[in-house]
């Protein structure tokens, strides 16, 4: 059965370009033929600023929206975010999912397919590479980021790719399913 990969669509403001990116990623993945693609749009999970009376480790969860997130997470192997850059760092959207769950995080590796202004979001990823590190999990370097993305998005709303964006691709998938399947020990129930 091959490794589950979610990528996580991480903006949720109307009209955002993240959406045709994480549509056009996922078709890559899916094509790549490696992983069992999902497709998790933290705008349908509709998280609140976090509001579980207790700290996500107990897992304890009161509220149906964090059930469900909850579950999606713990079901994936490996997650790509694709994420926008806002003020250098990444958006509060994003970080407010990381932040509802702990150990449905750990163990798991995670790669940014990132967009922005001239820098592509680069700085968006290292910010939060910082947080996925305690949630014990293994940002990979590989990555792909998009720079000035809204103008390679049609009037139709499809996202176009460079020549060099499709190879960060392949490059990047292959070198996650390797994290994926590597750190799959440290995934299983102990004792």
């Amino acid at each position: 059965m091959p490794l589950k990969l979610h990528t996580v669509i991480c903006s949720t403001r109307p009209g955002r370009v993240g959406l045709p990116i994480a549509k056009w990623f996922h078709a890559a993945a899916l094509e790549h033929g490696k992983f069992a693609c999902e497709l998790a749009d933290l705008a349908d999970f509709n998280l609140p600023v976090y509001n579980e009376p207790t700290h996500p480790r107990l897992q304890k969860y009161e509220h149906d929206h964090t059930k469900k997130w909850s579950a999606s997470v713990a079901a994936a192997d490996a997650f790509v975010f694709v994420t926008p850059e806002y003020n250098f760092g990444p958006p509060p959207s994003l970080l407010n999912a990381l932040d509802y769950l702990y150990l449905e995080w750990n163990y798991k590796p995670a790669a940014f397919v990132s967009y922005g202004g001239a820098s592509g979001g680069i700085r968006a990823v290292q910010t939060a590479k910082l947080t996925l590190t305690t949630l014990k999990m293994a940002p990979i370097v590989e990555a792909v980021a998009i720079p000035m993305a809204p103008r390679q998005v049609n009037e139709a709303g499809d996202f176009t790719p460079s020549d060099a964006q499709v190879a960060a691709t392949t490059t990047m998938l292959d070198e996650l399913l390797r994290w994926a399947a590597a750190l799959k020990p440290l995934r299983q129930p102990t004792g």
